[in-house]
């Protein structure tokens, strides 16, 4: 059997070789610059989102704080109603029994009321 005809592809080669460096190194320059550009674009964004993401948490922490110191006050208030209420009613029965209640109830159910309402 004859052997193929031989042709020289080795030249072949590098002129397709040479030519794609000619055109095709134009054309790598683009995308490379197109990937640096938009990789740029990218970054930025990305430390854009980073920063708004911070900034909500933070938000966030600032608004539950304000609201335990919300929640504390009502209660500090409720408090201030209750032990008014508890120094009323331990007056009733001296009053019941005609007697005058110690000093001591009305003066503290007096100032519980009254912070109550510098509360308020």
């Amino acid at each position: 059997m004859p052997e193929g005809t031989e042709i020289e592809v080795e030249k072949l080669n590098e002129t397709i070789h040479e030519e794609m460096e000619k055109e095709g190194g134009r054309f790598l320059k683009q995308i490379a610059l197109t990937t640096a550009v938009l990789a740029a674009f990218a970054a930025v964004a990305a430390l854009k989102a980073g920063s708004t993401v911070n900034e909500a948490l933070v938000l966030k922490t600032e608004s539950t704080r304000l609201q335990a110191q919300a929640s504390d006050q009502w209660t500090y208030y409720q408090a201030k109603g209750l032990k008014a209420a508890v120094q009323e009613a331990s007056k009733a029965p001296w009053e019941e029994l005609g007697k005058e209640a110690p000093h001591q109830f009305v003066y503290k159910a007096a100032r519980n009321t009254e912070e109550q309402v510098e509360i308020k």
